[in-house]
């Protein structure tokens, strides 16, 4: 069992919990996936679109930023349009965005590892 660990974090991720967690961390609550362009044009580049197709298939803006746009699965459960329910996988998963490539080492979860335990079967 290989655990990554944090500076500063409470707690550590055990990875090898995403075989059979089934993507907790891709679904829940609507909210922002956040993408910078450089990962805008990998993630393009991945699905074989130009970055402008890509943006007016999958993004939304935000303001100034640019969040991936959501799938709905159920009354309050939503997936990332990238967010594979066949296999419970990120479909992207070499390029996805680093909001996706830090969990659970999340600002917000610093110093609540209760919450983040909530997230996430793979905390210890």
């Amino acid at each position: 069992m290989e655990l990554i660990t944090k500076e500063h974090y409470d707690f550590s991720f055990d990875p090898s919990a995403c075989d059979a967690c089934g993507g907790h961390c891709c679904t829940g609550e609507s909210g922002y996936i956040w993408a910078k362009y450089d990962e805008i044009e990998k993630m393009a580049d991945f699905v074989n679109l130009s970055i402008e197709e890509f943006a007016t298939i999958y993004l939304r803006k935000v303001k100034h930023r640019y969040s991936l746009i959501e799938k709905q699965l159920a009354p309050n459960n939503f997936a990332c349009i990238f967010f594979d329910e066949t296999i419970k996988r990120c479909s992207i998963y070499p390029v996805r965005p680093l909001q996706c490539r830090t969990f659970p080492f999340w600002e917000q979860f610093k110093n609540d590892e209760e919450e983040v335990r909530k997230e996430c079967p793979g905390i210890v």
